[in-house]
């Protein structure tokens, strides 16, 4: 590996510091007792508190003036100027720290400890001065500060490649991305809060399965040495979840990475987080209800307000959201009536209305084909698209008015689905003879089809109560309660193409 003059210069300095007798990376404890932002936020002159701190963090600037330096730390809260006098530092006669260690073998990047006491300078700032400083780690990469003249912005760490490849670096010079991650961990506990007070358990499920189940999706497919079997990274966990309704839990929720072998783009990954929770003696309707007051509470929680604003739209998520049955929302915006159309007639009608399709496709996908192209994008605002023809919900209850439709929402906000939730399908029979239908589309071509899972019949045949389900992508919902536009920004580690090389630690 190549590596740049100045990533050279520092390898140096890391042989001349061991030279020194002083370990660059020392493996005993570091006594913090104290935080950045604790101090700046809790310091008082008249208190005379913060006499004996002991912080840690990453040097992020420095202003050496003969014996006398300014230094800028960040640790996980923030940051805090610290200064620097080279007879506090080297009482004695040996001055190495100071004119050797600190002026010629530390860098910005390096991961230092003050131990020292806080005071206001000369100039009002509050700052830390230190008494002791010790090297934690030894930085061998240089950071991509950011420079400002004439209020011009220079060296930002703003591409997106380098940032989702490079992580960490987006970590340390762009300490505001970490907002996003702590809003994410309200999220999720917000949520588990509020499940575990309607009386549900968290449970988990497995993640590789023999059957992937549970959604109509492409798998990830590996294969299982001992046992000599193909096994798939599950697409969906609700079938195992279901599983546990049978067995005679009332409530089951589950965090789930799931894995989809489909396309990425701003709003898919193939690895993602998803929420599914069901309980028994529930129907959609009652999901509803449950999903308005779940998001208010973690909007609050989150944001302090029902109101984010997403691509440009202010979004609100208090109140009752709008109830709109599915092919009522194709009448209105897409101007046709499909109602009681059979898989020809709605071919046609795709035809008609420039709405692309496959030979592969049936009924349900060819209706979803429609519904994507003209009605997504209108639903701002969010909105429950209910009450979804059969052809599209192998495992939903049907619509105990009209059996051609099934008891299912998914929930849109800013064109994009949120939740898709059931009055779940607890008959047996039926359940079989859907299998077999999406069997059907799986040898005509359609390679995302539901494989059929004679175990989960099978339990369903030792009765199961009725039951609502509710799936919801944790990814998305993050963008949406922090305004992101790109799931990439709301994963700490996106997936990308492999690096087609390291040279000097770039990519080539």
């Amino acid at each position: 590996m190549e590596y740049s003059e100045q990533e050279t210069l520092r390898r140096e300095s890391l042989a001349k510091l061991r030279e020194l007798g002083i370990d660059p990376y020392p493996a005993a404890e570091y006594p913090v007792n104290a935080t950045a932002a604790q101090i700046l936020a809790e310091y008082s002159p008249e208190k005379g508190n913060f006499q004996d701190v002991c912080i840690a963090g990453r040097l992020m600037s420095r202003r050496i003036m003969g014996a006398a330096s300014f230094a800028e730390l960040q640790d996980e809260t923030g940051r805090i100027q610290i200064y620097i006098k080279r007879d506090e530092i080297c009482p004695g006669e040996d001055k190495t720290m100071y004119n050797t260690v600190w002026k010629k073998l530390l860098d910005i990047g390096d991961i230092v400890g003050i131990k020292g006491f806080a005071f206001i300078t000369q100039t009002g700032q509050l700052s830390v001065h230190a008494k002791e400083l010790t090297l934690l780690s030894k930085s061998l990469r240089v950071l991509p500060i950011v420079k400002e003249l004439d209020g011009k912005v220079f060296d930002a760490f703003t591409d997106p490649e380098l940032r989702y490849r490079q992580r960490y670096v987006d970590l340390i010079v762009n300490p505001q991305v970490k907002d996003v991650f702590v809003k994410r961990a309200k999220i999720i506990s917000t949520m588990r809060e509020y499940f575990d007070e309607a009386g549900c358990l968290e449970v988990e499920t497995p993640i590789l399965q023999s059957i992937p189940g549970g959604a109509t999706a492409r798998p990830f497919v590996t294969h299982h040495n001992a046992l000599d079997i193909p096994l798939y990274l599950r697409i969906a966990n609700e079938l195992y979840l279901k599983r546990l309704i049978v067995g005679g839990f009332n409530g089951v929720y589950e965090f789930a990475k799931d894995f989809r072998n489909e396309g990425m783009d701003k709003t898919h990954n193939p690895e993602f987080t998803c929420m599914e929770i069901y309980v028994a003696y529930k129907d959609y309707n009652w999901m509803m209800d449950f999903v308005e007051k779940m998001l208010r509470k973690v909007s609050m929680a989150v944001n302090g307000t029902t109101k984010v604003t997403i691509a440009g739209n202010e979004i609100d998520f208090d109140g009752k959201y709008r109830r709109l049955p599915m092919l009522e929302a194709i009448k209105e915006y897409a101007g046709v009536d499909i109602s009681g159309m059979d898989e020809d007639a709605l071919r046609d009608c795709c035809k008609r209305l420039g709405v692309e399709t496959e030979p592969s496709m049936g009924k349900g996908k060819l209706i979803d084909a429609i519904f994507g192209e003209f009605c997504e994008s209108k639903l701002i605002q969010p909105t429950f698209v209910t009450d979804y023809p059969v052809e599209m919900s192998p495992l939903t209850k049907r619509h105990r008015d009209n059996p051609a439709l099934t008891e299912r929402f998914e929930l849109f906000v800013c064109g994009k689905e949120l939740a898709n939730a059931y009055s779940e399908l607890n008959d047996p029979i039926d359940q079989l003879q859907r299998f077999e239908e999406q069997a059907k589309l799986k040898s005509k071509g359609d390679d995302e089809a539901m494989y059929i899972d004679m175990d989960f019949v099978r339990a369903l045949e030792y009765g199961m109560p009725p039951t609502s389900g509710l799936g919801m992508g944790i990814d998305r919902l993050t963008m949406f309660m922090t305004g992101q536009t790109s799931v990439q920004d709301v994963l700490f580690f996106p997936q990308m193409k492999p690096e087609k090389a390291l040279k000097g630690g770039q990519e080539k």
